[in-house]
């Protein structure tokens, strides 16, 4: 009897099972400054807390709950370069500012005819959501940059991200549909930085903060539902380390030897199956030393399809142009997927004897 429909359809339904949690957190009940606190988590587990999103801090909130503490050190600290980021976390590959733009101080992002401004954080303006399920949503109220972020976060995704001139067009439209001058946009800039290196620019602080007081390394309150103050970096406070569920290996083997290798020493080469995942392993990938890094993407010529060695079939997808394709998958050539270490980081197909790092799953 013939199982190759059963197989297709028991991986199909593989795309809805929920996902892995990448980053396990560790409260430690000793106090150190935020420079002892780095190097106890760099040395025990894999750095200082990161958080890429609420479901990271709603993570991290538990892990600091019911501790007795009034904060703890995160993984992020100021810098002297700033940076113009989305609040969604995803990196700034398209610009589309106006004329003389940006310049000055002011650190949020507005539209307004189309082209991106900047504008003080304190100002209120209508504002754009991102909805997983809904897509673009118009909010018609007015607020300052910071609460339209929260508001999207609380009842949608996140402040609108806009990657492209297609999306640029959308938000566009809707502020000509809705009758008004400029929305804000999730696009902000600062000058904080993960200690992981993470290109994470999720922010979580609490009303009027960071005060920029000479405060230079941010702590988690867990009595205001987990937000962040900024704080003096020679404070003595309990702190958070976090241990990542992905790990770069800078050995180059084939496809298979990888494979191997990170069943024997870890669980499995990482299958990529959300753009959360995606987006940890772009900030992965540069530490690798090969211009691409095995994933655990592999294609069936039986079958005709592309799958996680997990068992997932590729749902998500990121693939590089002319990567992926029907007439790319018919070549004799067995192939696998990678993720390009420099560039844009989209995956692309490879014959599985080329010899590359690769990303090993730990959970």
């Amino acid at each position: 009897m013939d199982q190759t429909p059963y197989f297709i359809l028991l991986l199909i339904a593989l795309c809805s099972v929920s996902e892995c949690v990448q980053r396990q957190y560790h409260f430690i009940n000793e106090r150190k400054n935020w420079t002892e606190a780095q190097r106890y988590c760099r040395e025990n587990y894999t750095d200082l807390a990161t958080a890429d999103n609420m479901n990271d801090m709603n993570e991290l909130k538990e892990t600091v709950n019911n501790r007795g503490v009034n904060s703890v050190w995160i993984g992020l600290q100021k810098t002297a370069r700033d940076k113009w980021r989305w609040s969604s976390g995803e990196s700034v590959l398209y610009l589309n500012w106006a004329t003389g733009q940006p310049e000055g101080t002011d650190e949020c992002a507005m539209m307004l005819s189309g082209e991106w401004h900047k504008l003080q954080c304190s100002t209120a303006r209508h504002f754009i959501c991102n909805n997983t399920n809904k897509g673009l949503v118009f909010i018609n109220q007015t607020m300052n940059w910071t609460d339209a972020q929260s508001y999207c976060r609380q009842n949608h995704t996140d402040l609108v991200s806009v990657r492209n001139q297609n999306e640029n067009q959308q938000v566009e439209k809707i502020v000509n549909d809705s009758h008004i001058s400029d929305v804000w946009i999730g696009l902000f800039r600062d000058s904080w930085q993960w200690s992981d290196q993470s290109n994470s620019s999720f922010r979580y602080w609490s009303t009027g903060e960071p005060n920029n007081a000479g405060e230079n390394c941010a702590a988690v309150q867990p009595n205001t539902q987990g937000q962040w103050i900024d704080s003096q970096c020679t404070n003595h406070l309990n702190f958070v380390c976090h241990e990542d569920k992905l790990i770069v290996i800078t050995k180059n083997l084939t496809w298979s030897e990888a494979l191997r290798y990170c069943r024997q020493n870890h669980v499995d080469l990482v299958s990529v199956h959300s753009e959360e995942i995606q987006r940890r392993v772009m900030n992965m990938v540069k530490r690798a030393s090969t211009a691409a890094v095995w994933l655990g993407l592999r294609h069936s010529r039986i079958l005709g399809i592309w799958y996680w060695v997990s068992g997932e079939t590729v749902c998500y997808q990121n693939w590089a142009p002319g990567n992926g394709t029907s007439e790319e998958d018919c070549e004799h050539t067995v192939r696998s997927g990678a993720v390009q270490s420099g560039g844009d980081q989209r995956w692309i197909s490879r014959p599985e004897t080329d010899k590359l790092n690769f990303i090993c799953s730990r959970n």
